[in-house]
Formats: C-alpha cells, sequence, structure tokens
C-alpha cells in the first residue's frame, strides 16, 4: 500500500476527550481530507449509520475480515467488541486524492504510526484532568455507570500512551485546541 497521494492524520484519546470535535472541526475546514470510517462488532447507536459513522459487522464477519488480513488496525476494545480499520478505507480516500483522518483508540493510532512513520501525524488528545473527563462523561447522559468506570479505568491506561504520540494536545478550551491542531497539521502537510 504506497500513500504517494496522500499524508495520515491520527487522533486517538480518552473517551471524553474532544477528539472527536476536533476532527468534525477539521473535516469542516479548507484542506482535502477525507474520513476514515472504522469497522466495528458492535451495535450501532442513537442514529449512527452503517458506512456513515461506522461500518457495522458481525463478531463473526470481523473476525473473518481479522484472518483475511482486511485491517491495517484493529483491537478487541472490550470482549468481544471489536474495532478496526480497514485497508479498502485508507486506499478509497487515497485514490480521490485526500489526506486520512482517523479517530481512533490509542493502541491503533499507534499501530498506524509504526507502519507509516514518515506519512503520519500521531495527536493525542488529552483531558485536562481526569476530574474534568469523569465530568465530560456524565454530561453526556449517554452511558450507564458501569460504563463510565470503565471508560474512566480505560483513560488511566491510555494516558501513560501519551508520550508516544507525536504531539500532544491538551483540550482544555477549544478553541485554543483547534488553533493548535490546524498549525500541526498544517506545518506536517507541508514538510
Amino acid at each position: 500500500m504506497s500513500s504517494k497521494n496522500g499524508k495520515l492524520i491520527v487522533f486517538s484519546a480518552p473517551s471524553g476527550s474532544g477528539k472527536t470535535t476536533l476532527v468534525r472541526y477539521l473535516l469542516a475546514q479548507d484542506i482535502p481530507f477525507g474520513f476514515s470510517i472504522s469497522a466495528t462488532s458492535r451495535l450501532p447507536r442513537g442514529a449512527e449509520q452503517d458506512g456513515v459513522d461506522y461500518y457495522f459487522l458481525t463478531e463473526a464477519a470481523f473476525r473473518e475480515k481479522i484472518a483475511q488480513n482486511a485491517f491495517l488496525e484493529y483491537e478487541e476494545v472490550y470482549s468481544g467488541n471489536f474495532y478496526g480499520t480497514l485497508r479498502t478505507e485508507v486506499e478509497r480516500l487515497w485514490a480521490s486524492a485526500k489526506h486520512v483522518l482517523f479517530d481512533i483508540d490509542v493502541v491503533g493510532g499507534l499501530n498506524i504510526k509504526q507502519q507509516f512513520p514518515e506519512e503520519c501525524l500521531a495527536l493525542f488528545v488529552q483531558p485536562p484532568s481526569l476530574e474534568e473527563l469523569e465530568k465530560r462523561l456524565r454530561g453526556r447522559g449517554t452511558d450507564s455507570e458501569e460504563t463510565i468506570q470503565q471508560r474512566l479505568a480505560k483513560a488511566k491506561e491510555e494516558l501513560a500512551y501519551a508520550p508516544q504520540f507525536d504531539r500532544v494536545i491538551v483540550n482544555d478550551n477549544l478553541e485554543t485546541a483547534q488553533q493548535e491542531v490546524r498549525k500541526a497539521i498544517e506545518q506536517f502537510l507541508q514538510s
């Protein structure tokens, strides 16, 4: 797989850090970005649509694609709950002359960076504190107490990976974080 067409911009962060908000901000800018839609074995939530928010696969279909080496990266995030990046997704975006934006988990982000060290900018979005992260997760009103506790435990693990990323963006003030992200990406795309 050659990246002669575009670069890869990875956003990883603990759930609730604001990475999806930053990715949406970038997609609205005048930069030729395409969003890499991840595949997952979990069921759709709310108004999520197949092929728009995720490619929803059964666990069996996901495992079959693993066996076929169809993923650039994948991870079993929770038991029986897989997420991954299909090779065809990146190829599709490069074929349309776009840089690829990823909104993926920490391990997946580092896997992409490892495979494409020159073509990839890996950004870690960090909450100002675990207390603030908990406040944001509770403020969403979408998760059970058990899920919030799972996400907070996972966030503590994920924060340990931050130094392995090219840049850490502390999302304390959204406008500042947006400016910092845009500047980092523009510098990278010009390099």
